[in-house]
């Protein structure tokens, strides 16, 4: 019949292929590998065209009832080495001149970065700051916590023009995303809304531990909070550095030396903390912060660093921080009395981010044995409140052109410090850090700030 003739298409498929199979005759194919590598350099345009498949060449030795085909593959070349390959094809090999990136970046180009519009409409930019290319065995993945916030934000933006892949979390309790909105969508850039009382599972190179409130109007508004926030909080993060061998730094504080007895304070000073006050929550929470680092250095190996962060100013600072510094600059520009409690004679020491930045990653890279030690960041120079407060004055209207405020006392606070004032050798011996920033000169930078917030804010 008429139909027994008849074959379905996939019938035929296969019938045409088992014919085909039974012509080809036994195949070698020669297979090389290229001597040399060649890389593309991260300035150059992806090429994502695919190089045509090898040629083959046959040979007939086949019956119809079998197929062989050998392969013969060449051995690879024995003088490949591929981090000589892939560091000549980038800059900056040295990790010493690695890091000495941290400081060579210009203050323009730093400035350009916190004098963005907060009220642009879009958080996106089409074009990111110049970021420089590290070779992959130089370049790490560094976890900022608190990363939005104040420091925290400045940190961000000098690990990114470093060319580092930078992860920031921050629950915006105090830190804002406009801090960061300049690296949202940059490669090298993630930026995750998480507490860091809870638990997070990353991958990470390094640990900047910064999160915590750290003005006494918002580490007082939560106190139970802030606790948590400092022991919690740590404690996910050594937890974190320890499974995945990172190097960690603690961001502790002046405040663990409470109302000092030795003046200027050394880090081998235990400190004068009243654990019942008000300002106990945040110096205690740091304290313990310093103790559980230590603890987990000891019993788990991990790499501690930790820094005792002195009075620091500088852009991004909250306006409603409640801090000396934001106090002064928002009353001197509204021609308000300056409000001082107390008499005025107790003391303080003023430093610029930039500077406080320098020195956190100069500790974080230090390979000296006593790097886990504590070290004080700070600026040695100290100003009573009344002299910080006619400096504001004169540096404002030296800014504006007009400032008439006056300084009026009030009564002091519960707790405060009378005297405040870091010896910063061990940064100077074992870091080569100081202080580059004179108070007048960052002064007058963060004055100019504040004006340009002001006039944002009320445009």
């Amino acid at each position: 019949m008429a139909s027994q003739n008849l074959k379905s298409p996939v019938v035929a498929a296969a019938a045409a292929a088992s014919a085909s199979a039974q012509t080809i005759p036994s195949s070698t194919i020669s297979t090389t590998t290229p001597s040399s590598i060649s890389l593309i350099s991260p300035s150059d345009p992806p090429n994502h065209s695919f190089p045509p498949p090898p040629a083959l060449s046959t040979s007939s030795s086949s019956t119809s009832t079998s197929t062989s085909t050998s392969y013969s593959v060449s051995a690879p070349p024995s003088n490949v080495n591929v981090k000589v390959s892939l560091t000549k094809t980038y800059s900056g090999t040295s990790e010493r001149e690695l890091l000495h990136m941290a400081s060579d970046i210009s203050y323009a180009d730093l400035k350009r970065l916190y004098t963005l519009n907060p009220l642009a409409s879009s958080t996106t930019t089409a074009k990111y700051p110049a970021v420089r290319a590290l070779n992959p065995f130089q370049k790490k993945r560094i976890l900022v916590t608190g990363g939005a916030g104040f420091v925290g934000s400045h940190l961000v933006d000098r690990l990114m023009l470093m060319g580092h892949d930078v992860l920031c979390i921050d629950n915006y309790f105090t830190g804002h995303k406009a801090n960061v909105a300049q690296w949202i969508g940059h490669p090298n850039f993630e930026l995750i809304r998480h507490d860091v009382i809870d638990p997070i599972m990353l991958e990470v190179d390094q640990i900047y531990h910064l999160a915590c409130p750290a003005s006494p109007v918002h580490y007082q508004s939560n106190p139970v909070k802030t606790l948590k926030t400092g022991f919690l909080g740590t404690y996910n993060m050594l937890g974190l550095a320890k499974r995945v061998k990172a190097r960690i730094l603690i961001a502790s504080t002046s405040e663990i030396y409470g109302d000092p007895l030795e003046h200027p304070q050394r880090e081998s000073y235990w400190g004068n903390v009243n654990i019942q006050g008000p300002r106990a929550c945040y110096d205690e929470s740091k304290r313990v912060g310093e103790t559980l680092a230590y603890s987990y250095m000891m019993q788990e190996q991990v790499d501690v660093r930790v820094a005792r962060i002195f009075n620091t100013y500088g852009p991004r600072m909250n306006w409603n921080d409640g801090r000396v510094v934001s106090n002064f600059i928002l009353q001197a520009l509204k021609n308000e009395d300056l409000t001082v409690y107390g008499p005025g004679d107790s003391t303080r020491s003023f430093q610029y981010v930039i500077d406080l930045v320098d020195g956190l990653i100069e500790l974080m890279n230090c390979e000296e044995p006593t790097a886990s030690e504590p070290v004080n960041i700070g600026n040695p120079e100290e100003y009573t409140i009344s002299q910080f407060a006619q400096i504001t004055i004169d540096l404002v209207k030296a800014v504006t052109g007009k400032c008439d405020s006056r300084i009026v006392y009030l009564d002091p606070l519960v707790d405060d410090p009378h005297r405040r004032r870091p010896d910063t050798t061990r940064a100077r011996e074992l870091l080569g850090w100081r202080p580059k920033w004179s108070v007048d000169r960052g002064m007058r930078e963060t004055i100019e700030y504040f004006k340009w917030q002001v006039e944002i804010m009320s445009s």
